[in-house]
């Protein structure tokens, strides 16, 4: 069955391609390759103000944000990718997700009620490089922004399944490692998940 994906690329340096571009370029290639389709976002290319009130919060988001919205309500299926920065993801790309999961898009509010998820139906793959290993943060660390991105945002808007990619050591990857991971990621990509 074919899918909608909504590719998310979350790496703030919009200078050059990383790993992570790599990644995401797999993944989108073994979807189409299947049948599904594919849209992009890549987060390092948008203008938005950082939010700094509840009124900003609470007001209508600029146009960059609304196409997001767009895509990610046109979207049965999320991949997230970003690199794991101080234990967590990058400012750009949480400062994206504060932009884009505003009241009434992804939650709708209902004066001291529990809020209604409106992006129930929708799945999504989260995959996080890291230059520590993936071993320690999930063990360790409890890959607390991993779960954190999970739980109260992505499952707060009704989305699962959520699953997760954690690729560590990103720095001292062999090439056949680093191969092994980008044909991981175009069979994800294959099966649309």
């Amino acid at each position: 069955m074919s899918r909608r994906i909504l590719i998310i690329q979350g790496h703030p340096d919009a200078s050059r391609r990383h790993f992570g571009h790599a990644l995401a370029d797999e993944y989108a290639k073994g979807a189409e390759d299947s049948g599904h389709d594919v849209k992009r976002i890549e987060v390092a290319a948008l203008e938005f103000p950082l939010l700094r009130t509840k009124e900003d919060f609470e007001k209508s988001p600029p146009a960059s944000i609304m196409e997001a919205q767009e895509a990610i309500r046109w979207a049965d299926h999320l991949v997230l990718l970003y690199p794991l920065w101080h234990g967590s993801m990058p400012a750009l790309l949480k400062g994206f997700f504060e932009q884009v999961f505003r009241p009434g898009f992804g939650a709708e509010y209902q004066g001291g009620k529990l809020p209604k998820k409106l992006l129930t139906g929708k799945s999504a793959r989260i995959a996080v490089t890291m230059g520590m290993s993936a071993f320690a943060y999930r063990w360790i660390f409890l890959a607390h922004s991993v779960k954190s991105l999970k739980r109260n945002i992505l499952g707060f808007c009704g989305i699962r399944p959520i699953r997760t990619t954690l690729i560590g050591n990103i720095e001292s990857l062999t090439d056949k490692r680093r191969m092994a991971w980008l044909d991981e990621l175009r069979g994800l990509g294959m099966l649309g998940k």
